[in-house]
């Protein structure tokens, strides 16, 4: 039998089923400035899998640059909305290796097959491994195909003209990554967090590979200096901004 787990300390999820919104709708949801028109990228989010995963779309409004990003699940409706934009994912990556983020791996890379599937090399062994990637746990044994680039800190992706950096986030497993999009003159900043970091929360460290004081070191000394106004889209849930969590998030404010 299958069982639902949090991925994320207090970090709450939307609940409700498989759902796809773009970046516009979920800002204004979760009480957010909104600066859509002015933002050379467009970002698809899509609730997917048992976990409710976010897997973003990612593309440039101008080229055919594309880049998904955590294909948990749901391949069919990751596959339309990729389908949807006209252009082909140049890259496919994972913030980290637990099965609610990898589960469609294999059914992107089947049908793109020259989209690099990219990890932290820290996590590789986890994609092909559903012990390792926690799936074996809920009786649903998710095997990704290796990666085929491994990442490091400071590694660059392309959307088009715009560029996102890698940051490593160890702590809710020893490869987790940040994809950070600096934003504009005019335009905030992304980041991709994967679990690192929530609204309200911060993520799990209790399971294999966690590690409690290398997650909070990263969420102060690297994600922590990211200027206030950057968007924070995280692995579930609702997207926040990083002054938000730095003023009301209870790990960082009690005490």
């Amino acid at each position: 039998m299958s069982r639902r787990v949090d991925f994320a300390r207090r970090g709450p999820y939307h609940s409700g089923s498989q759902e796809r919104r773009t970046t516009n709708d979920r800002f204004k949801e979760d009480g957010l400035d909104v600066e859509e028109k002015e933002r050379p990228i467009k970002v698809d989010i899509l609730t997917v899998g048992l976990m409710q995963t976010a897997c973003y779309v990612v593309a440039d409004k101008e080229t055919d640059g594309l880049l998904v990003i955590d294909p948990g699940g749901d391949a069919e409706m990751i596959l339309e909305s990729v389908s949807m934009t006209g252009c082909e994912p140049a890259v496919i990556v994972n913030t980290h290796g637990h099965g609610d983020h990898i589960a469609a791996n294999g059914a992107l890379k089947k049908a793109y097959p020259d989209a690099p599937l990219c990890i932290h090399r820290a996590d590789a062994d986890m994609l092909t491994d559903p012990e390792k990637n926690l799936s074996a746990l809920f009786d649903m044994p998710v095997t990704s195909p290796p990666a085929d680039r491994l990442l490091a800190e400071g590694d660059e992706m392309s959307v088009g003209e715009n560029t996102l950096s890698v940051i490593h986030l160890p702590g809710h497993t020893p490869g987790g990554i940040g994809l950070y999009w600096p934003g504009t003159d005019v335009v905030a900043g992304m980041l991709f967090c994967g679990d690192t970091l929530f609204a309200g929360g911060v993520g799990r460290t209790d399971f294999p590979g966690g590690d409690e004081k290398a997650l909070m070191a990263c969420i102060r000394g690297k994600l922590f200096t990211l200027p206030d106004d950057t968007f924070v889209l995280p692995g579930h849930g609702p997207a926040t901004t990083i002054g938000r969590e730095k003023q009301t998030n209870p790990f960082f404010t009690s005490g």
